[in-house]
């Protein structure tokens, strides 16, 4: 029996072992939601948003490395699919993006919610095409999703809205053949790469998730530098834990000392698997040789003197052969003492952090003078509540993250030890990517532990899928970091020497919002009951979101702060006594 254009294209997403599709129902897609619904083992997700809708793909695809599929309807309901495919296309996380269209006789005449997605969805996607003839089916259906998982990218298909039930006139299987291949750099390139690192007497690894695959490799090769791994906030999972004797943590604004000074001190760079964006955190002056799959990334952030394009894996792999067993000039082993520094450092670092995380922390000498600065109305600590969390948390756990301070609380307090995954806007740098994510992550294993890192801010941003939550059974815990502000804006301001306007938020008792959508709700307003309401919400069977009152005046200190941050934060809080001193007078 012949079939039509939706049954063809939900077949194919079955036998691509996609599991679950995101979108909201109408009009253009009615066909194919009705193909979902007779599909076994494919299923339809609801959403109350398309924004989530694609960020709940992305994360199934950046789990995965398969790929994650969404839906958006006529007009509108592809035009809300945007943001959250830009996060896809920025992660390099492969998604289908299904959008419907008017009718095909009405293309090109200003119809009602007639909206050009191709041209809409221009940047975002590394393919876009609209079907006119239901005979380019399944052939246009394969370009789309080859270009998706070959170019680790979004690609978007539109489906006129008289289409989706016309039958083809030849059908056939769809067929993808998609093997990925593995790369590596040509022999004098690496070993141009080897001499450099063998006439260098201290090397420092900057990992990023590219890695992650070859994490054996990698941790050999620092072995046999001697040294100490900078990790991208995306490796923290897969290269942080105690069998990593190497890695310091991370650089940048939400990095740590030790890292900045490993960067700093080394001589010679080597950059494996990362596109790290932040050229001010790059030393000046150093030997540079970078890894990287994309040609196009070598070099485009700090000057490279070797690069070696290929998998990370095998790349490495060829630099070990070609390393010498000791480096010029050495009887033995190479001297260790840059990689022991840098750890020492480390491990002072986190010492410190661990006596901020401490809920006792308010109560001694320091604490009671440091909280009449920045805590006078004793609000419990986000420092306290990330390091509770993760004490808590399995070590399977999915983690994701807000952008903004829920980022810089998780970076420094969880731990991705074990199995855990870390999900995050780490690119796009998006606001309200953390609970669809979860949502996402969620739907691929209901038994596995899911924590949703939210900002205030992001939350109630795309607060309507909560009820996607309930409705599903979707056991995602939601750990709210509720400083009523949009607390990274904040902190810029001041940091500029600006006093913080237009970041304070209006929140309503997230926990009680929580319990009238049918969900566990948890509101913690005492330090003292941190501990106890992190183990019961993690406990809980269900969706629990867990409503903690946190410091607004938190300040996160960069890696290498700046004398222009200080003195700016030190104007900027003048300002802010003085403004609401006059405020209060005018009263």
């Amino acid at each position: 029996m012949t079939r039509t254009v939706a049954r063809v294209i939900v077949d194919a997403l079955s036998e691509l072992g996609v599991r679950q599709v995101f979108g909201v129902v109408g009009d253009a897609l009615n066909p194919l939601t009705d193909a979902i619904r007779t599909t076994d083992g494919l299923e339809w997700v609801g959403c109350r948003h398309e924004e989530a809708a694609a960020f709940a793909a992305s994360a199934q695809s950046q789990l995965t490395g398969t790929l994650g599929v969404c839906m958006g309807t006529v007009g509108p309901g592809s035009v809300h699919l945007l943001n959250g495919l830009y996060d896809a296309a920025k992660s390099h996380a492969p998604v289908l993006a299904i959008a419907g269209q008017v009718p095909l006789a009405e293309l090109g005449s200003d119809y009602f919610q007639e909206v050009d997605n191709d041209a809409l969805f221009r940047d975002v996607a590394v393919f876009r095409a609209t079907i006119t003839s239901p005979d380019q089916l399944p052939q246009m259906l394969e370009t789309a999703v080859r270009h998706a998982l070959g170019r680790r990218g979004v690609a978007v298909l539109t489906v006129p809205g008289d289409l989706g039930e016309r039958e083809l006139t030849a059908d056939r299987p769809a067929r993808f053949s998609l093997n990925a291949p593995v790369s590596r750099p040509d022999g004098p390139a690496v070993h141009r790469a080897a001499e450099l690192l063998d006439r260098s007497e201290r090397v420092t690894l900057l990992v990023g998730e590219g890695a992650r695959a070859a994490r054996e490799d990698v941790l050999t090769l620092a072995d046999r530098l001697a040294a100490p791994m900078v990790l991208t906030l995306k490796a923290k999972a897969g290269f942080e834990g105690d069998d990593n004797p190497f890695q310091v943590g991370q650089t940048g604004l939400i990095g740590n000392p030790a890292a900045a000074a490993a960067l700093q001190d080394a001589d010679t760079l080597l950059l494996l698997g990362t596109d790290f964006p932040y050229r001010d955190w790059y030393p000046e002056g150093r030997t540079v040789i970078q890894v990287d799959t994309e040609a196009t990334h070598i070099g485009r952030r700090v000057p490279v003197d070797v690069g070696l394009v290929g998998d990370t894996g095998a790349t490495v792999r060829d630099l070990l052969d070609d390393l010498a067993a000791a480096p010029a000039g050495l009887e033995g082993a190479r001297d260790r003492s840059h990689l022991e520094k840098a750890r020492e450092r480390f491990d002072q670092w986190r010492t410190g952090q661990a006596r901020l995380a401490d809920p006792s922390h308010d109560k001694g000498v320091v604490g009671r003078i440091r909280s009449a600065l920045d805590n006078r109305a004793h609000d419990i600590r986000p420092e306290a509540l990330a390091a509770a969390v993760d004490r808590i948390a399995a070590d399977d756990a999915v983690f994701t993250s807000d952008t903004g301070m829920a980022t810089v609380w998780l970076s420094r307090f969880v731990e991705m030890r074990g199995e855990r995954r870390l999900i995050g806007s780490y690119n796009l740098g998006s606001m309200a990517n953390a609970m669809p994510q979860a949502l996402g992550a969620q739907c691929l294993d209901r038994e596995r532990q899911v924590v949703a890192f939210c900002g205030d801010g992001g939350l109630s941003m795309l607060l309507g899928d909560l009820m996607t939550l309930k409705t599903y059974r979707l056991p995602v815990k939601l750990v709210v970091f509720d400083n009523r502000r949009l607390g990274m804006v904040k902190l810029e301001q001041e940091q500029s020497g600006l006093p913080e306007f237009g970041t304070v938020l209006d929140n309503p008792d997230f926990a009680a919002v929580a319990e009238a959508m049918g969900i566990t709700g948890i509101r913690v307003t005492d330090p003292a009951d941190v501990e106890g309401a992190v183990r019961r919400a993690l406990g809980s069977p269900g969706p629990v979101l867990l409503d903690v009152l946190t410091n607004p005046d938190e300040i996160a200190v960069p890696a290498k702060p700046t004398v222009e941050q200080g003195w700016g934060f030190a104007v900027a809080k003048v300002k802010e006594v003085v403004r609401s001193h006059g405020e209060s007078g005018g009263n």
